[in-house]
């Protein structure tokens, strides 16, 4: 490594459970790439101050997580095609003195869900209108879901994806009004927690286990802790479930591909990420 390498990171808030930063790190080592990740907390208020910062220290990407996936639109030059369709940005790029917006998110989760299911034929409840929600919604139409639920409390953000999808795919999508009381449609195959519901001191995600259809696969965004209390609602409920653990990586992978043209290995991120979770102290 250098004195002067190049930089990278993540921008977000709540950022402390974020341990992206040590599964990037190890494969920048491990590949003998130049550059070092940085994992900030940045709150909404300071979002175009980070971004200005990236680009007078000259960063050559970053990450953005909740809540800024969309907010950071307008403060970037571009807008790769996967982005400008999802409507939402996990993965800023440098090129040419300006920032691509790409977005990686809905790549990675397929990659993460394909290890147990395949997505073609899928009916798939999505909770949450952000960011991670239209990027799993429209990459999830993409792959051939037959029909979409999108929840939300505001039910304007949903209907917003549900137009998107409806318009971009061929799939069929619905915006459902999130209450309390909401419950798996007899119908569905899927269901992912696209809220950073269930991170520590958040709350629990209101979904009804009660009564669920047969071999239900219950997927959650939500990284650390992997094994939330959602996955564990859903596994007492006889559902399978998936942790947000391989959607992370799999993104990962794919941003320091996009940042320094390595495909870097998956198995070295893997283990560094297994062991920041681990080690790592709920407050």
């Amino acid at each position: 490594m250098s004195l002067l390498p190049a930089l990278t990171g993540s921008f977000s808030t709540p950022a402390a459970g974020n341990p992206t930063v040590a599964m990037m790190e190890a494969a920048y080592a491990h590949h003998g790439i130049d550059a070092r990740y940085v994992n900030c907390d940045v709150a909404a208020e300071g979002l175009a101050d980070a971004v200005r910062g990236a680009t007078a220290m000259g960063w050559i990407g970053f990450n953005c997580s909740l809540p800024h996936k969309v907010a950071v639109i307008e403060l970037l030059d571009e807008l790769a095609q996967s982005a400008r369709l999802i409507g939402a940005v996990n993965c800023a790029v440098r090129r040419d003195n300006g920032w691509i917006g790409e977005n990686t998110d809905g790549q990675g989760f397929l990659a993460s869900l394909r290890a147990i299911a395949d997505p073609t034929g899928q009916r798939v409840l999505i909770l949450g209108a952000g960011g991670a929600a239209r990027a799993i919604a429209v990459e999830l139409a993409l792959a051939g879901a037959a029909e979409l639920w999108v929840a939300n409390r505001n039910i304007t953000k949903a209907a917003e994806i549900a137009a998107l999808v409806t318009a971009e795919t061929a799939s069929a999508c619905t915006a459902v009004e999130w209450h309390r009381d909401l419950t798996v449609p007899e119908s569905a195959t899927l269901v992912v927690n696209a809220t950073s519901l269930g991170l520590p001191g958040s709350g629990e995600v209101p979904l009804s286990f009660d009564s669920i259809p047969p071999d239900l696969v219950v997927c959650d965004v939500i990284p650390n802790p992997p094994d939330t209390t959602f996955l564990q609602r859903a596994r007492q409920a006889g559902a399978a479930t998936l942790d947000g653990r391989g959607m992370l990586l799999n993104q990962g992978a794919i941003n320091i591909e996009l940042w320094t043209g390595v495909d870097p290995d998956r198995e070295v991120m893997g283990r560094a990420l297994d062991e920041a979770i681990a080690g790592w102290v709920h407050p």
